[in-house]
């Protein structure tokens, strides 16, 4: 293993760039069906129907991710998987009934006679909901170093509320590329709405992060890492001016590049967690454990990796395979 170089450095690294990418990849994917979840409130029967076909080929995949993401923290960084999840019980433990609950939900509603089927929506919009102010509130508390008081708290219910409406944008923002018609007009109108609660939510994450320690705030405003990072903000506000323009005139002629707003909101979530992942690095619990320290045997690690290597592409074949199999506009939702 020598023959790469230290082991207790680089192995520690790779296992950390994984998770982040896992992370990233679980955020924008289930980010975007627990978004269509949380709408349901605003779509009526047959449109529930059409969003839940959009999402339908897809949700198990997504959820993979997080799985992924989780497995790696437990096996890689074994003392902040321990850390993290006793700070976190009780939203963990929310967010697992959240996603129990919509899983039962998606199947069900599709079994149950007519009479039933509301309640199974509302129990899909339910567990979607508490999956992402759970995930939120997560949020809130780790970038405040997962130390429970009243304030850090608050920070955490304000992040809960903002990711939910970011999830909600997302989430509208595919159901404009899945949909046509006056479903698609409709996913518009709330894509509109949800952009500002995404910008505030970014906003007040990026206001708050530099003021957690005094290391991250002179990695923010020290020079030169100020300039470095001043791409980061301009793209970000670029992105938010450029998906307005893009909303306020949509649906385009014959439904022309209406996958250019996912891509946008996917890429302003990208920013978001290239700035918070630059933040806390080398932490894995904030300014208590980084990741070297926390990192299991360099032997360990090294087998860990191996697997990786076979599961992670397998992962993200079936990802890939499952998007080009079932590209293009969600039909009507047929159960035969």
């Amino acid at each position: 293993m020598n023959t790469f170089g230290d082991p207790t450095i680089w192995l520690p690294f790779v296992f950390a760039a994984l998770m982040g990418v896992s992370i990233l990849i679980y955020v924008v994917l289930d980010g975007f069906d627990l978004g269509v979840g949380v709408l349901f409130p605003f779509a009526d029967d047959e449109e529930k129907d059409r969003m839940i076909a959009s999402i339908g080929p897809f949700w198990d995949a997504n959820e993979t991710w997080l799985v992924l993401a989780v497995g790696l923290l437990l096996v890689a960084f074994p003392a902040a998987h321990g850390d993290i999840l006793t700070a976190l019980y009780l939203p963990v433990a929310i967010m697992l009934i959240g996603l129990i609950l919509r899983g039962v939900a998606f199947e069900f509603r599709a079994k149950a006679p007519a009479p039933h089927k509301d309640a199974w929506n509302n129990a899909f919009f339910a567990g979607s909901l508490m999956t992402s102010l759970s995930q939120g509130f997560m949020l809130g508390m780790y970038i405040m170093g997962l130390e429970w008081s009243w304030m850090n708290a608050g920070f955490g219910v304000l992040t809960a509320i903002f990711l939910t409406v970011g999830y909600s944008f997302i989430g509208a923002t595919w159901v404009i590329h899945k949909t046509d018609e006056h479903l698609q007009r409709k996913a518009v109108d709330w894509a509109k709405g949800g952009i500002w609660g995404l910008v505030l939510g970014i906003g007040a994450i990026s206001l708050a992060t530099p003021f957690v320690s005094e290391r991250i705030f002179d990695k923010w405003f020290s020079w030169p890492s100020f300039l470095y990072l001043s791409p980061l903000p301009i793209i970000s506000g670029l992105l938010v001016v450029w998906l307005w323009w893009m909303l306020r005139r949509m649906p385009f002629y014959q439904d022309r590049r209406s996958w250019l707003p996912f891509a946008a909101a996917t890429a302003l979530w990208v920013m978001a967690f290239g700035g918070m992942a630059y933040s806390f690095y080398p932490y894995v619990v904030p300014e208590q454990l980084t990741i070297y320290e926390a990192a299991s045997a360099p032997e360990s690690l090294f087998i860990i990796l191996i697997g990786t290597c076979i599961v992670l592409p397998t992962i993200l074949g079936y990802t890939i395979l499952a998007y080009t199999i079932f590209r293009g506009k969600a039909t009507e939702l047929r159960y035969d």
